[in-house]
């Protein structure tokens, strides 16, 4: 069996396309750009051997060691500028550059890039979920995401999950996509008592209290969250919101009033990330009935901080807690009312759910994503006949 040569992806020069990282206070902060910040700073160290120039508008973003930044001019936060920046000028920046190889980290790449590509799907929700997009980004994601990965040398999907759904709605083969974890960075993790006691005093936090954490969105299945809480008896503890606010959630501020939850249920509005880890800490339950989720990355980051975990059946949050965390039908208010119950009422129980979710959690880093990503990138620039063959 003869071995990959080495000389096809040494001193390789990357392009990444980071437009959609944010470091603004509010959901765009969130999921995407998450991924993309994180996978900046782990890149560099995954393969010393590369050059990356990143490509990005984020003027806030202050790099890392071993990343080139490239800053547009354009305001590509704005959708339309960044579809044009997309596909009309990063071809032309990427040859001027000399990029070898282009990882798009966010569903679409542009279709005349001029160089290999690699391009990362985080879920399919624009076509689940078409009426939570504006109309803009929703078409532009459902025409170009499909031809940006039939296009692509190597598909990247952040779950099994996802593999799945780019297989059975795109027809992609297989052993073309790569599954590569989103991490949780180490500040996750369990923190000193008197350190969380001090964090409740200051935000007014009673001992016990639930906890959500997400964009307040439809997706999320915040409604069904709140009429499964109301369920439970009336000596329960708050339950506590903490995410900004996305798209039709009117709705969720209207259930509360509706059902006479408003002294019970507090919303905490947008939380910066490092502040997140003590609301992980103080929380007694940490509650997560999402509909649909590419990953589902603050299940794993409540798991790392010692945190019982309820999450939902569906898609890929399975995949990310395993057996560490409740799993119930999100669309069963019912059941999902019956395990908060029962993990609120029972110490040792929780106890469990604590110790097993800190074993799940550390099997993911961002460490772990960016060489899987690297490894990504050299598939990508091995052809054909250099692959191992017998």
């Amino acid at each position: 069996m003869g071995a990959v040569r080495e000389s096809t992806w040494q001193a390789t020069h990357v392009g990444v396309n980071a437009h959609l990282l944010s470091l603004a206070e509010g959901y765009r902060s969130a999921g995407i750009s998450a991924y993309i910040f994180n996978l900046l700073r782990a890149l560099p160290a995954a393969a010393m051997e590369m050059e990356y120039t990143v490509f990005l508008s984020e003027r806030r973003y202050g790099g890392a060691p071993g990343l080139q930044l490239q800053l547009s001019r354009l305001p590509t936060s704005l959708p339309p500028v960044r579809i044009f920046w997309e596909q009309a000028l990063l071809p032309w920046v990427a040859r001027r550059e000399g990029i070898d190889l282009l990882h798009n980290t966010a569903f679409v790449g542009p279709l005349a890039s001029g160089c290999p590509t690699v391009v990362t799907v985080h879920d399919l929700s624009f076509l689940y979920f078409p009426e939570s997009f504006r109309w803009l980004r929703r078409s532009y994601l459902q025409i170009f995401a499909r031809m940006s990965v039939r296009q692509a040398r190597r598909v990247i999907a952040v779950s099994e999950s996802t593999k799945q759904d780019l297989v059975k709605i795109y027809g992609i083969s297989p052993a073309k996509i790569d599954v590569v974890h989103n991490g949780v960075d180490a500040s996750f993790q369990p923190l000193p008592a008197d350190q969380v006691a001090a964090f409740r005093q200051q935000k007014g936090l009673p001992d016990r209290f639930v906890l959500f954490v997400g964009t307040l969105e439809p997706r999320k299945n915040v409604v069904g969250l709140i009429e499964a809480y109301a369920k439970l008896p009336k000596e329960r503890p708050p339950l506590v919101l903490v995410g900004g606010k996305g798209w039709f959630y009117d709705e969720i501020f209207a259930r509360v009033e509706a059902l006479g939850l408003t002294g019970e249920v507090h919303f905490a509005g947008f939380v910066p990330t490092e502040e997140l880890r003590l609301w992980y800490n103080a929380a007694d339950l940490f509650v997560y009935p999402s509909i649909y989720e590419g990953f589902g990355l603050p299940p794993l980051e409540a798991m790392a901080c010692g945190t019982a975990v309820i999450t939902s059946t569906a898609s890929s949050l399975p995949e990310v807690v395993g057996d560490a965390g409740q799993l119930v039908d999100p669309t069963d208010g019912e059941a999902l009312a019956s395990a908060m119950a029962r993990v609120l009422d029972n110490g040792d129980l929780r106890e469990q759910m604590q110790s097993d979710g800190l074993a799940q959690a550390s099997g993911f880093s961002w460490e772990n994503t960016a060489r899987q990503t690297v490894d990504s990138y050299r598939r990508a620039l091995t052809p054909a006949e250099e692959i191992h063959s017998v």
